[in-house]
């Protein structure tokens, strides 16, 4: 296949010279003083003869991809190729490009089957920590329909279709167990459901509202992290939608007897925090889910908000069960900090419903411990108590008297670090180094500095971006992060300094391990800043990231995403920013356009199929995006 794939671009290159040295001497001729407005006027006509022969070779790429692909070992980089070939063949053949979509298709159908199933196995096994961390898992078939839907309304509906009777199979293979797929920690919704809201959010974000709802419709009836957040999502295209969904998950929630205090807090997200969303545990531990940075209060009509306060009180004010036959999410400390949270609302909004909450939590007082009684709880306050209230810091003492063991004052010093650490406060590492336990302690200030960088990126502060890539405790791959975002916020003002920042990257990068793949992305990375500034060294650091990702058995070349998770006994937090120069994509659209053959014979360098198939696509369309499609692709290939 690799023979084959030069011997194509030997020939491509040889058609090429070919056509540039047969037509010089026809200029020539042609340019006499009788013919030469006329020779001009045709000029102006005809193509460029270069650009329109590296469109013939970026076709063939493109032919010659999809054929490969056909082949690959991995059924979900076959079904990402063969959409992403599709896709960018549709505007030169769109019949072959539909036709690539469907195996996409197939091929991710396959796939996803095979995820769900091991998905089931690694639920059944059994933790020895008693903890179970679920990382999101690829939806291959909502990508594939994603772009296909953009291209063709008619093959989206088919995919619509067969998706949603794939999932109408899904649950009714499961039956009633489909309906208790939520977890306690995290109420997200089902596997299938969750698909559908994750797609209608894309469709949504492309400003394909009518198709964003005729997807999430058939699981908007269900309350979860999932459908609260797509209604936020949908609120701020269509809020009437948006409220007429709300109402409806509040009258469910309203007949519902299973309903409890985690249902109400997960209702509260929409019309108070939209895009974070807070749970409790049994034991009065919180799970917080944020997706945007804060905001002002939704300002949903005022009959909705009065009907909010009404069934939230309902189900809240349910009669207790006695502690041994509490079957709710929640239990009673979970429900006594849910009461806790939404109190002040409640006595802002709907007083006169305040009073029968407060004789609730006195009922479930001796259940609960005095810390959460009392003690300042991060969950409770975070998107509800306004930004200017007192500082946290000023407070923390109160909370450290009444603090019994060293592990509860270790766990204020870092609940406080963090929520310091998110508003680029410097004050957070102070806190940080209080920590008795050293291992905490190493945790919290790996993941407070993390924050740190993100704030400073965010803030476009470059200088201080560097300052903690270069001193914060920073895992190699963070570090890269942080120094080639610095460089690039600085490379319009000062190139010397934006230099030096890839040069301290490309240091951290080659101190990963030769057989890690996180060291070919960080090469990656450091070459992509330097095509803005030093095409020679890309280059040279480009031809380096090939040969560690070839070292390394897990580099796909499509890893865009860079995080940092802290979990303790009392909470589990997880963040993540986007880094796109991770990605081949970038830099081998960039090198395309410098030097198209040399990027050419790069990409094929890879001997992956995946960073291979990446780099080729965005050669490729480097071309296709850049000039007119009005070339045919060459026949038999």
């Amino acid at each position: 296949m690799a023979h084959r794939a030069s011997l194509l671009a030997g020939l491509c290159l040889f058609a090429l010279t070919s056509i540039v040295y047969a037509q010089a001497p026809a200029e020539k001729k042609e340019l006499s003083p009788r013919k030469s407005s006329r020779s001009k006027a045709v000029k102006a006509e005809e193509p460029d003869p270069v650009a329109a022969q590296r469109q013939v070779i970026a076709i063939s790429l493109l032919q010659s991809l999809a054929d490969d692909a056909r082949s690959f070992h991995e059924p979900k980089l076959r079904a990402r190729v063969q959409a992403r070939v599709a896709d960018a063949f549709w505007e030169t053949d769109s019949e072959r490009a539909r036709g690539l979509f469907r195996k996409a298709w197939e091929a991710a159908e396959t796939e996803d089957a095979e995820s769900d199933r091991r998905a089931a196995e690694e639920l059944r096994r059994p933790q020895a920590s008693g903890v179970t961390i679920r990382t999101a898992r690829p939806d291959l078939r909502a990508e594939v329909l994603r772009l296909a839907a953009k291209r063709d309304r008619a093959l989206g509906e088919e995919f619509l279709k067969r998706l949603a009777e794939a999932n109408q199979k899904e649950a009714e293979a499961a039956g009633e167990n489909a309906r208790q797929t939520n977890s306690a920690n995290d109420f997200s919704a089902s596997s299938a459901a969750a698909k559908r809201l994750a797609l209608a959010r894309r469709l949504l974000e492309d400003g394909d509202v009518e198709r964003a709802l005729e997807f999430a419709g058939p699981v908007l009836d269900q309350i979860n992290k999932d459908s609260i957040i797509f209604l936020s999502a949908l609120r701020e295209k269509n809020a009437a939608a948006a409220d007429q969904g709300f109402a409806s998950l509040l009258a469910r929630a309203e007949r519902d007897p299973a309903s409890d205090a985690n249902t109400v807090s997960g209702l509260s997200s929409y019309a108070f925090t939209p895009f974070l969303y807070v749970t409790f545990d049994t034991d009065g531990g919180s799970n917080q889910t944020r997706q945007r940075p804060p905001g002002p209060r939704p300002d949903i009509p005022p009959a909705l908000r009065a009907t909010f306060f009404r069934v939230a009180a309902q189900v809240l004010l349910r009669p207790l069960a006695p502690p041994e036959q509490d079957r709710t999410s929640s239990g009673r400390a979970g429900k006594y900090m849910v009461i806790r949270r939404l109190l002040p609302l409640f006595e802002e909004y709907a007083p006169e419903r305040a009073a029968g909450l407060r004789a609730q939590m006195a009922a479930m007082g001796a259940d609960v411990p005095e810390g959460m009684r009392s003690g300042e709880n991060r969950a409770v306050t975070n998107g509800l108590a306004p930004e200017s209230s007192s500082d946290p810091v000023d407070t923390m003492q109160g909370r450290l008297d009444r603090a019994r063991t060293s592990e509860e004052r270790d766990a204020i010093y870092a609940d406080l670090a963090i929520a310091l650490a998110g508003k680029g406060d410097p004050r957070a590492r102070e806190l940080v180094d209080k920590i008795e336990e050293s291992d905490l302690r190493k945790r919290v200030r790996s993941y407070i500095d993390f924050q740190t960088a993100q704030s400073a990126i965010n803030d476009k502060n470059a200088l201080e971006a560097a300052r903690i890539a270069k001193n914060g405790e920073l895992t190699s791959l963070q570090r890269v992060w942080a120094f080639t975002q610095a460089a690039r916020l600085l490379m319009a003002s000062d190139r010397s300094r934006a230099l030096e920042l890839l040069d301290d990257a490309g240091t951290e990068a080659r101190r990963i391990g030769s057989s890690d793949p996180d060291r070919a992305r960080a090469l990656v990375a450091v070459a992509t800043g330097l095509t803005q500034a030093d095409r020679v060294r890309a280059w040279e650091t480009i031809n380096e990231a090939v040969k560690a990702g070839n070292s390394a058995e897990g580099f796909t070349g499509d890893d865009s995403r860079v995080g940092a998770q802290l979990q303790t006994r009392s909470m589990t937090m997880v963040t993540s920013a986007s880094a796109e120069d991770f990605n081949l994509l970038g830099v081998f659209r960039a090198l395309a356009r410098d030097d198209f053959l040399r990027s050419v014979e790069t990409a094929k360098s890879f001997t992956g199929e995946g960073p291979r198939a990446t780099a080729t696509l965005a050669v490729a369309r480097s071309v296709l995006e850049k000039t007119p499609t009005d070339v045919q692709p060459p026949r038999g290939l």
